[in-house]
């Protein structure tokens, strides 16, 4: 309570002194004594000191101000609109790709099963042939080999082609020993990898 009303007895000496100034700058009325003063008195002191604050304000900046921040505002509320929309179609996007990404993984792990189920039977294939025509199933893996072997060579001789046109001739015969002496050894290729 006390400092309300120091506070009010302030704004009432802060009202005074610039009535008085006021009074000093307008023309007397009648009366002698100013028609600002007489206007102010019908208010009470916290809203003389609000109208004093606002009359220093340019209202033209203060319009100004205001209209700029109506076009803010304008433009504040189409981006957000335009990033609602981006948001829902970009979620209803992922949804699509999520549901298509499920259904794929899905038929990966089925694909590998089936794979793993292909090349188990193979596997039992092979080895009950082997158990029942063994002197056959030796003679048909010794032609595989042989055929696999041609194939690698076939692969080797077009890799060192490919990269004897790169590579100067004096390399070239180097990495064409280096192949020769590789050949004996059996590497295993991408067609001999099993998954």
């Amino acid at each position: 309570m006390k400092s309300e009303n120091v506070l009010k007895n302030k704004l009432k000496v802060i009202i005074k002194a610039d009535t008085s100034k006021m009074a000093e700058m307008s023309p007397l009325s009648e009366g002698g004594r100013s028609s600002n003063v007489e206007c102010f008195q019908n208010f009470t002191a916290p809203e003389v000191f609000v109208q004093g604050l606002a009359g220093m304000v340019n209202q033209q900046d203060v319009e100004a101000i205001i209209r700029s921040q109506k076009y803010m505002l304008q433009r504040f509320e189409k981006t957000n609109e335009m990033l609602v929309n981006c948001n829902a179609l970009s979620a209803a996007r992922f949804q699509n790709a999520f549901h298509d990404f499920k259904k794929h993984t899905q038929m990966l792990a089925e694909m590998k099963k089936d794979m793993d189920n292909v090349f188990r039977r193979i596997r039992n294939i092979k080895a009950k042939l082997a158990n029942q025509h063994p002197q056959a199933f030796e003679i048909a893996s010794a032609n595989q080999r042989k055929e696999k072997g041609k194939e690698d060579e076939d692969d080797e001789d077009d890799d060192v082609v490919a990269e004897s046109s790169s590579v100067p001739s004096s390399a070239c015969t180097s990495r064409q020993v280096t192949i020769e002496k590789s050949e004996s050894v059996d590497i295993p290729t991408k067609k001999h990898l099993k998954f």
